[in-house]
Formats: structure tokens, sequence, C-alpha cells
């Protein structure tokens, strides 16, 4: 459900492509900003591609480390 930018946990992890399970980790470790209403879960869909942006820099940036990384150890072949 996607009330005025609401998400629930499942609509967060299809946009996240992960499992409610992973997500709910999330929001209880505060990594992604959430409130529980009526005993739901729930976060805004900013806070979600928010996330979403950051890890994707995460994971460029580790990937173009181990490709550096991979170059050297070559190099010094």
């Amino acid at each position: 459900m996607d009330v005025q930018g609401e998400l629930s946990v499942q609509r967060a992890a299809d946009m996240l492509n992960v499992s409610p399970a992973f997500v709910v980790k999330l929001l209880e470790e505060g990594v992604i900003p959430a409130w529980v209403d009526g005993g739901e879960w729930r976060v805004a869909r900013a806070d979600v591609e928010e996330f979403r942006r950051r890890d994707d820099v995460a994971r460029r940036a580790a990937a173009d480390e181990l490709g550096r990384l991979g170059q050297e150890l070559n190099a010094s072949e």
C-alpha cells in the first residue's frame, strides 16, 4: 500500500529487491527511518529511495575498489 508516500514493509522490500525480513531488520536498526502505525511498520517512500541511492553508491565504490585491487595484483605478477 502506498498512501501519500508511506510504504508497507512488503512494498519497501519490493522496491529494494530484498526480503521483507531484511527490511524489518533495517527499520529496527534505524538504518531507514520508520514508524509503527496500527501494529504495522510504515516507511516513507523518500527514505527508501534515499537508502537505495546510498546503497548503490556504496556498491559502485566497492566494485571500483575490487577492480583497482585486481589491476594491482595483475600488474605485480
